[in-house]
């Protein structure tokens, strides 16, 4: 892989550290015009130990995330990210984002949420959390069982 900003030392590769623009950089670069995702340039900015966690998994180490990093380009056939906010204090990163997805027999999809990375002592991801209502957005789309959801969701978590 080559990385735009990085220094090849011998066959180790220095990667340019993570700052809000270099995040804004890479992650744009993530999500292209055809709608599969491409996490290639990234993942050399996680740590093996990577722990993973949003509202519906929780998985440990670089080879499950990458599983379900194919897996959700799998079952997209689109998907798109749009970083509104990017903000950096001490080893925190947090995102805020508007992500597009369409499936099958659905129609684009966006999805409201927030990502927290926390980087070790040596600038690596360490972990990752996504907040988002994955329900509630898409849920958004499916006529009249928006409205059922909603008024399910006032009624018993307020």
């Amino acid at each position: 892989m080559n990385h735009q900003n990085n220094t090849e030392i011998g066959e180790t590769k220095v990667l340019e550290p993570l700052t809000v623009d270099s995040v804004y950089r890479l992650w744009s670069k993530t999500y292209n015009t055809q709608g599969k995702p491409d996490w290639s340039h990234l993942l050399p900015y996680y740590d093996q130990s990577i722990i993973f966690q949003d509202s519906i998994q929780s998985i440990e180490g670089i080879e499950a995330f990458l599983a379900m990093c194919q897996r959700l380009a799998k079952r997209c056939q689109s998907l798109n990210m749009e970083l509104k906010n990017v903000m950096k204090k001490d080893n925190i990163i947090m995102m805020e984002w508007i992500m597009t997805m369409s499936f099958k027999k659905y129609p684009e999809t966006p999805l409201y949420g927030s990502t927290r990375l926390t980087l070790n002592d040596q600038g690596m991801i360490i972990e990752q959390r996504d907040y988002y209502d994955l329900w509630g957005d898409i849920f958004n789309n499916i006529s009249r069982f928006n409205r059922i959801y909603r008024k399910f969701m006032s009624k018993k978590f307020g």
